[in-house]
């Protein structure tokens, strides 16, 4: 989803700094500013936000995509101190350490925006093996709404997007290893997964390409009144209004 938003961003004129733990091997977006950092950790934060007001003097947009899990299934007992800490390091405190850095230059200009990814597992929950991050999301998605109410009065808009199964690299991978797992195509196996997520209403994935769409969207001129929501984008999968 990051790829795709930086993508989206560069081609509608914006300049984009991009960050991750590695250098990304496949990325032909060479006009943007890449800094390879850690934002898991308080270290790598403070590294983007020097680097952003360095080549930038400041940010007009701030998106924070970063997330996932790695915590192993079994339920509640399984998860220990360390990875409740490890999700929330990964799906919260990002958005609220580069925010923290990020945030006066926004507020001394009188305008900004900030988008943060946050899940649909934060209203469905899975208990097997994301629970933690269910509740980081949770927790990221009402920061979100108490920052907006603070800094909205003074010119920057925060918005959340919530997606559901979204067929990324990584899913993709996933499919492939449930294939092989099942000895099914990759469609079947794609098919079981998105049963297993209670179904998708049009019947597939989304694609990261709509997600930054919907990005594109916030951060425009065309959504100058929408301040303090969040944008679900999943294909029908919450089965509830």
């Amino acid at each position: 989803m990051g790829k795709a938003i930086a993508s989206r961003l560069l081609d509608g004129g914006a300049k984009v700094m991009t960050t991750a733990r590695s250098v990304p091997i496949d990325d032909e977006h060479r006009q943007h500013v890449f800094v390879q950092a850690d934002v898991s950790t308080s270290e790598g934060c403070t590294k983007v936000v020097n680097e952003a007001i360095s080549h930038f003097g400041g940010v007009d947009i701030l998106v924070n995509v970063v997330g996932g899990s790695s915590a192993p299934s079994g339920g509640f007992s399984i998860l220990s101190d360390e990875e409740w800490q490890k999700e929330l390091n990964l799906n919260l405190m990002p958005a609220v350490r580069l925010d923290r850095g990020l945030l006066p230059g926004m507020l001394k200009q009188g305008s900004g925006v900030i988008i943060h990814i946050s899940s649909i597992q934060r209203r469905l929950p899975l208990f097997d093996a994301t629970l933690a991050y269910a509740a980081a999301k949770a927790a990221l998605t009402t920061y979100s709404k108490g920052l907006s109410k603070e800094v909205g009065p003074k010119g920057v808009r925060v918005n959340t997007i919530a997606p559901g199964f979204i067929e990324t690299s990584a899913a993709q991978a996933l499919i492939e290893r449930l294939s092989k797992q099942s000895g099914t195509d990759m469609e079947t196996a794609r098919q079981e997964l998105m049963k297993s997520l209670g179904g998708i209403p049009i019947g597939r994935p989304g694609r990261p390409e709509e997600v930054a769409e919907l990005v594109a969207f916030l951060v425009s001129d065309r959504a100058l009144s929408i301040n303090g929501s969040e944008y679900v984008i999943d294909g029908g999968t919450i089965p509830v209004v």
